[in-house]
């Protein structure tokens, strides 16, 4: 069983830390008394449900009331034999007020007598032994949401960031209409067309013949070699900006020939890759 404690400062995105935990397989409570955390765990090495194999508890400052209490537990469960770890969401105190003000949210350690800034201080001296305790400390002052994603997939995801990006290969045809949920649309219509071979007429890209006739030409394979550049370069970086389904669609003036052989091509090499792929041959029986 995995069990993550994520801790850290109000405001340096415990809440979105745990969403992407959960999109990754991690059970998630929020606002766990460190108390109640060794009966949960309990509960969970029962076995009774796979859903609890992986935990992620969110701790913070309103259910703390000294992190010598957190590391009680995590000692204890160390001697249940329960690996535990622990991320602390961190940022600059800067940060976490301007957050606050944009958000008009209250800070959980301000009241009518405690300004925001001094809440702010006062909960950095409060879970600064935590701080220094945890594992793994992401700081989240100059980030984005999607690098903060992609810094907690590369962390914790199990099965690699490539797995968690899907990307959807199709052919169509110019002729009707680009496809709506595209990102990235290509053109091949400047490949010589199988259509003006009688032979091939009736034939569709996924056909031996077809493929082989449209990949005899040597545009066409100087084409998809930097197309193969292309998409090996740009993957990572759609991953890490975190995206998780692309669409790439390969269009030709049919959608019946050049495009569907490009398609099926380009499909294989992305899966060489790594990652989940799927076809979709939108007009290839159209027409």
């Amino acid at each position: 069983m995995e069990f993550l404690i994520i801790s850290g400062l109000s405001g340096a995105g415990k809440s979105k830390a745990a969403s992407f935990m959960e999109d990754i397989g991690f059970y998630i409570v929020d606002n766990m008394p460190a108390v109640m955390m060794l009966k949960f765990a309990e509960f969970c090495t029962k076995g009774i449900n796979s859903r609890y194999d992986r935990i992620a508890l969110v701790y913070d400052v309103r259910t703390t009331n000294s992190p010598t209490e957190l590391f009680d537990v995590m000692e204890k469960l160390k001697e249940m034999g329960v690996a535990s770890r622990m991320l602390f969401m961190n940022a600059t105190p800067e940060t976490v007020i301007k957050r606050y003000k944009e958000t008009r949210r209250r800070h959980p350690l301000s009241n009518e007598s405690v300004s925001l800034e001094e809440a702010v201080l006062r909960e950095r001296e409060l879970m600064e032994p935590l701080l220094q305790r945890a594992d793994h400390v992401i700081d989240t002052s100059h980030i984005s949401t999607a690098q903060l994603r992609g810094e907690v997939l590369r962390l914790f995801d199990a099965h690699g960031e490539k797995g968690k990006m899907a990307v959807s290969v199709t052919s169509f045809g110019f002729k009707y209409g680009l496809p709506m949920e595209a990102d990235l649309v290509l053109d091949v219509r400047f490949m010589p067309n199988p259509y003006y071979v009688e032979s091939l007429r009736s034939k569709t890209g996924a056909d031996p013949e077809v493929r082989d006739y449209v990949f005899s030409f040597p545009q066409t394979c100087e084409y998809v070699e930097k197309l193969k550049d292309l998409i090996h370069f740009s993957l990572p970086h759609y991953v890490e900006e975190g995206k998780t389904v692309l669409v790439i669609a390969i269009g030709c003036t049919g959608g019946h020939h050049r495009s569907v052989a490009v398609a099926r091509e380009l499909a294989g090499y992305i899966r060489t890759l790594g990652y989940s792929v799927s076809e979709n041959h939108r007009d290839m029986t159209r027409g």
